[in-house]
């Protein structure tokens, strides 16, 4: 029975299907990316997050990342913008795919400050492109003769967006299983009292009930919603319903280009007639993609063995660490939320309502003086937000300090924080051990023993 569903799968898997299902996300992809882009640079967000601020929180290992100087950003992001604008035309689609992935993750590396999951989704999916045919089929590389046509690929290779998408969802909703979520409605009964004044649904933004079938649908969605767009009889309902929920949510919370590019990407799991027909509109209006056939000949990508092999490896190791990585959180003691170790990178999306305030101090053992830091000499509002409520964060700021200090002649200075935090309408705590001297410790992915247990008033 089980030797027969496996062979099932693998004969589906390795089914010839027609390209343009690969070949239109990546037109989409493509178009959602520059849009995004351009939104950056149009609203003046180059300049707030990247050229103002005179310190960036690293990500761990990737210490090394140089933010350059302000025209090496507006080149980094033009970069970004004509890659992204070369993979929706499918020009020199290998290389400009490389490009885009490198260009657009080093730019989320600058500063963890700015991390949001659909940017790691991007880099996510920009990876996978690299790897992918998605350029041998409605593209100028097509058109120019850069490549050869093709039609037709095995299934698996659609299955890649399918599956990673699948992930997206399924983690989201998994993570949605907890008490405040569930049983309390938090954050949700935080966020949707602000909106009452919203036309026609405005006044029951308020109703208790509300935040609760929210927080529910939103758990059922997430869990779901992979299964019912695979499934044939399903999917028209299941589209639908993805984009009642991602524009419903656009317009709640101001979550940027997220929603649309999943309402957009989840356009793979229609079947290959259904992204020809688009194609063909495409094609009517942009009439240099003609190709003057009425009945094109099937073309099938074959990979050499070895190849094969090689690509359904990476695959194979790319998917095992995307399933393992949300639940690293389980080498960690604590409340998750709380110490927030193992959250990132996990599809933990829109989960806690978490603000906090962090007072550093400076002593100087030679001569016993102790000072209070103003946090508006090195860091924005927006990073001295975002640091307050993320112990890593606050290590490495602290570490920060005591060079800047050390640069000023204090030898050996000693910096301690005290970091009050609120956690899904829960009263203000004490966040970090007040008496520890932070410059004694080094960042790790070991227990930050140091951040105080989440007591329950």
């Amino acid at each position: 029975m089980i030797t027969q569903r496996i062979s099932n799968l693998r004969s589906r898997l390795t089914e010839q299907v027609h390209i343009a299902p690969l070949s239109l996300f990546r037109v989409l992809f493509g178009l959602m990316m520059f849009a995004s882009v351009l939104r950056f640079w149009l609203k003046g967000w180059i300049t707030e997050l990247y050229v103002k601020p005179q310190f960036f929180f690293k990500y761990y290992g990737f210490e090394w990342v140089e933010v350059p100087n302000e025209q090496g950003l507006y080149f980094l992001f033009a970069l970004v913008a004509i890659s992204s604008l070369f993979v929706m035309l499918g020009l020199f689609y290998r290389i400009s795919s490389v490009a885009f992935f490198l260009s657009f993750t080093y730019v989320e590396l600058l500063d963890k400050t700015n991390y949001l999951n659909h940017y790691y989704f991007v880099s996510i999916v920009a990876l996978l492109m690299i790897f992918l045919p998605a350029g041998k089929y409605f593209s100028l590389d097509v058109r120019l003769r850069l490549t050869q046509k093709i039609t037709h690929v095995q299934r698996w290779l659609i299955v890649v967006i399918q599956l990673q998408l699948g992930i997206v969802y399924f983690f989201a909703g998994l993570a949605k299983l907890n008490y405040d979520w569930l049983i309390n409605a938090q954050p949700l009964r935080i966020w949707l009292q602000p909106h009452t004044d919203m036309p026609v649904i405005g006044f029951l933004m308020d109703k208790i009930w509300l935040a609760y079938f929210f927080s529910w649908f939103g758990a059922v969605y997430d869990l779901t919603i992979p299964f019912f767009l695979l499934n044939k009889r399903t999917r028209y309902f299941a589209y639908a319903t993805v984009i009642a929920f991602h524009v419903l949510t656009a317009i709640l919370f101001p979550i940027g280009m997220f929603p649309y590019v999943m309402i957009v990407s989840t356009l793979i799991f229609f079947p290959a007639q259904f992204h020809l027909k688009i194609i063909a509109i495409l094609r009517s209006i942009f009439t240099f993609f003609k190709s003057g056939e009425s009945d094109e000949p099937s073309v099938a990508l074959v990979f050499r063995p070895t190849v094969k092999k090689i690509l359904i490896s990476l695959f194979v190791i790319h998917f095992i660490f995307q399933v393992i990585i949300p639940f690293r959180f389980l080498l960690y003691p604590g409340n998750l939320f709380w110490t927030e170790q193992g959250f990132r990178f996990s599809w933990r999306v829109m989960l806690i309502e978490k603000a906090g305030k962090a007072f550093f101090h400076v002593r100087d053992p030679d001569s016993n003086r102790e000072g209070e830091v103003m946090m508006n000499n090195y860091l924005t509002p927006n990073q001295e937000k975002m640091m307050a409520t993320q112990p890593d964060m606050i290590l490495q700021y602290a570490r920060f300090l005591e060079k800047k200090y050390e640069e000023t002649g204090m030898r050996d200075p000693q910096i301690t924080v005290e970091s009050y935090v609120t956690l899904n309408g829960k009263g203000s705590r004490l966040f970090i051990n007040r008496y520890v001297d932070l410059t004694r410790i080094n960042d790790s992915f070991t227990n930050k023993w140091w951040i105080l247990p989440l007591e329950e008033k």
